[in-house]
C-alpha cells in the first residue's frame, strides 16, 4: 500500500454518464475521450450536476486548442472567430482531440487525496483549525450538530463515511452553493474567525443547454468572451501550484476559468479512511474574509431593479421548487432588449449561430437549489425542456411572444385567485356585523383556500399553458387560465359550502370577479355602489 492513499478523479470511476439506456461511472479522462459517443451526465445530485458543468465547460474550452486551431478560452478572437471555430468543432465527428486531452491530464493531475496538492482543496487546513467539521457537514442531506435528518437517515453520533466519488459530488456542490454564518474556525497569521459567505450559487437556479451529445453539451456550455475581463493569465483553482492564502487579495476575475470555477468562498479538506476508498471526515471553513468579487455567472437569469443601490441592483432569480420551470421559458427565449427588468442567462445569447441541426435539437436543463441564504436548505430539483429554441425570439418572435404573453396571464389569474380565494374565506366564516359580540375580530388570516387553490391551480395552468401553444394558438390566453382558477377554486371550496352558509355566495362572487379579470388600477375590493341621481 502506498504512504499516501490517492484517488485520481482524471482515472477513477466518479462521473456518473447515460449512454442509451446503459449507465455508468468513469473518469474524466474517459469522459472527454468518448464526449462524442455519451449522451449525457447521470449526476442525480442537481447541485453537483450544475457545479461539474462549470468544471467540464472550462476544460472542455481548453482542450479546443489544437494545432488545428485556437481554443475556444482564447481572449484574441473575435466575436465571428469565436463562433466560427465552435461551429467547425461542432462538425467535427470525433469530438476532442485525444492527443490534447492526454497532454492536459498529464499535466494537471486531479488527485483528490494528494498530500500537498488536493483537487480543490486546502491542506492548510489540518494545521489551522483546533477540530474537523465532520463528514455530514460535507455531505448534504445529512444532519450536523443539531439539525434535524433532511433527505438521509444519518445521524451525527454515528457518521458513516462516503465513498470517494460521492464525496467528490458534495464537495463540488459546498464550492458553489455552501452556506453562510458560523463554521469551523479557522486561524491564520494569528487570526481566527469561525464565520464564513454562501458559496457563488447558493440558492440560485441555473439553466444548461443541453445537446444530443455530452460533446455537443460541453460546447454548448462554452461562454463567450464579452471584453469585460482584465488582461491577466486565466487559471483555474486546480491549475494553480499551490493553494490561495486566505491573507492574499483575492485573484482577479478572468475568463473563462476563473468566472467559473474561482469565486469558493469555501475552504475544504477531505479525510480519507484508512484503505483510501472512502472519506471518513472533513474540515470546512471559510476560504477567504475579502468582499466577493462580482460577476454575472452565464448560467443564470438576472432581475434588475433600478430603485435599489447599484450595488445590489442586479439579482440571479432564486430557486424556488414551488414554481414550474416553464414559468421561466419566456426569461430564456426573449433577447435581453425585450425587457429592462429580466436579461436571459448570457450563455442563451451564442446560441441563434448554431447550425441549424443542432439548434432544431437544443433542450435546456435547469438546476435548481431552494435554500435560504444562510444555511437551511429546503430542496433540490432539476427539470429537462422540450427542444426550445427554435421558439426564440430571433428565430419565431410571434411563438416568443406568445409564450410571454400565457405566462403572465397564468401569473396575474394566480395572484387574482389567491386574493379572491382569502376573501371568499373570510366572507364564508366570519358572522354578519351585528351578530358578533363586540370583542370579536374579523379573522386576518388567509384560510385554507388559498395554499390548497395555489396547489391544485399551477398543475392545470401547465397542462393549459402548452395546450395554448401547441393546440389552440388563437384561444385568449387569461380565459383559459381563469377558467382553470374557476374550476380549482370551486373544488376546493366545495366541502365548505355545505359547512357554512355563506360560502356559497362567497364563492360565487369570487368566481364572477376571477371571470371578470382584475380590478382598476388603483381600485381595492368590490366597486362601489353608485347612488341614485
Amino acid at each position: 500500500m502506498p504512504d499516501h492513499p490517492s484517488y485520481d478523479i482524471a482515472e477513477e470511476p466518479c462521473l456518473p454518464i447515460r449512454t442509451g439506456r446503459r449507465h455508468e461511472q468513469v473518469g474524466m479522462r474517459e469522459l472527454f475521450l468518448r464526449a462524442h459517443t455519451i449522451d449525457d451526465l447521470a449526476l442525480t445530485i442537481p447541485p453537483a450536476a450544475s457545479a461539474t458543468l462549470r468544471v467540464l465547460a472550462v476544460i472542455a474550452a481548453r482542450l479546443t486548442t489544437t494545432p488545428g486551431g485556437p481554443g475556444l478560452d482564447d481572449p484574441e478572437l473575435s466575436a465571428e472567430q469565436w463562433t466560427a471555430r465552435r461551429q467547425e468543432l461542432l462538425h467535427h465527428p470525433q469530438g476532442f482531440d485525444p492527443k490534447t486531452v492526454h497532454a492536459y491530464f498529464n499535466a494537471h493531475p486531479l488527485d483528490l487525496l494528494h498530500p500537498t496538492r488536493p483537487f480543490l482543496q486546502d491542506p492548510a487546513l489540518a494545521d489551522q483549525c483546533p477540530t474537523t467539521s465532520g463528514i455530514n457537514t460535507l455531505v448534504f442531506g445529512r444532519p450536523a450538530g443539531n439539525n434535524l435528518a433532511w433527505l438521509s437517515p444519518h445521524t451525527d453520533t454515528d457518521p458513516q463515511p462516503v465513498p470517494c466519488d460521492e464525496a467528490l459530488w458534495h464537495l463540488l456542490a459546498q464550492h458553489y452553493y455552501g452556506p453562510a454564518g458560523s463554521c469551523t474556525p479557522r486561524t491564520v497569521a494569528g487570526q481566527t474567525s469561525g464565520t464564513g459567505t454562501a458559496g457563488p450559487l447558493r440558492s440560485t437556479i441555473s439553466f444548461h443547454p443541453l445537446g444530443r451529445t455530452l460533446y455537443e453539451t460541453l460546447l454548448l456550455n462554452a461562454p463567450k468572451y464579452t471584453g469585460d475581463w482584465p488582461d491577466l493569465p486565466d487559471t483555474c483553482p486546480w491549475e494553480e501550484p499551490q493553494a490561495p492564502d486566505p491573507q492574499a487579495p483575492q485573484h482577479p476575475l478572468t475568463w473563462p476559468g476563473r468566472l467559473l470555477t474561482g469565486r469558493s468562498r469555501h475552504a475544504i479538506l477531505l479525510i480519507p479512511t484508512s484503505d483510501g476508498h472512502a472519506i471518513a471526515d472533513a474540515y470546512l471553513t471559510w476560504a477567504t474574509q475579502q468582499p466577493k468579487l462580482e460577476a454575472t455567472d452565464p448560467y443564470l437569469i438576472i432581475h434588475t431593479d433600478p430603485k435599489k443601490p447599484i450595488q445590489q441592483r442586479r439579482t440571479p432569480r432564486r430557486a424556488d421548487a414551488d414554481r414550474a420551470v416553464w414559468r421561466d421559458l419566456d426569461a430564456l427565449l426573449l433577447a435581453g432588449d425585450e425587457s429592462a427588468t429580466v436579461q436571459r442567462p448570457q450563455i442563451f445569447d451564442t446560441l441563434n449561430d448554431l447550425p441549424t441541426d443542432v439548434r432544431a435539437a437544443l433542450r435546456v436543463r435547469a438546476c435548481g437549489f431552494d435554500q435560504d441564504g444562510k444555511t437551511r436548505n429546503r430542496t433540490w430539483y432539476t427539470v429537462l425542456t422540450p427542444p426550445i429554441w427554435t421558439w426564440s425570439q430571433e428565430n419565431d418572435p410571434a411563438m416568443a411572444r406568445r409564450i410571454a404573453l400565457c405566462r403572465a396571464a397564468a401569473e396575474e389569474v394566480a395572484a387574482r385567485l389567491a386574493a379572491l380565494a382569502a376573501r371568499a374565506w373570510q366572507e364564508a366564516v366570519t358572522p354578519p356585523h351585528g351578530s358578533r359580540p363586540r370583542s370579536h375580530k374579523v379573522p386576518k388570516r388567509v384560510g385554507p383556500w388559498v395554499t390548497a387553490s395555489h396547489t391544485a391551480y399551477w398543475p392545470r395552468a401547465e397542462a393549459t399553458f402548452w395546450r395554448l401553444l401547441n393546440e389552440d394558438p388563437d384561444q385568449p390566453a387569461r380565459a383559459a387560465f381563469a377558467a382553470d382558477a374557476v374550476t380549482v377554486l370551486r373544488e376546493v371550496t366545495a366541502p365548505a359550502i355545505v359547512q357554512y352558509r355563506r360560502a356559497a355566495p362567497a364563492v360565487v362572487r369570487a368566481v364572477a370577479a376571477l371571470r371578470a379579470g382584475p380590478a382598476p388600477a388603483g381600485g381595492r375590493g368590490r366597486p362601489r355602489r353608485q347612488k341614485a341621481s
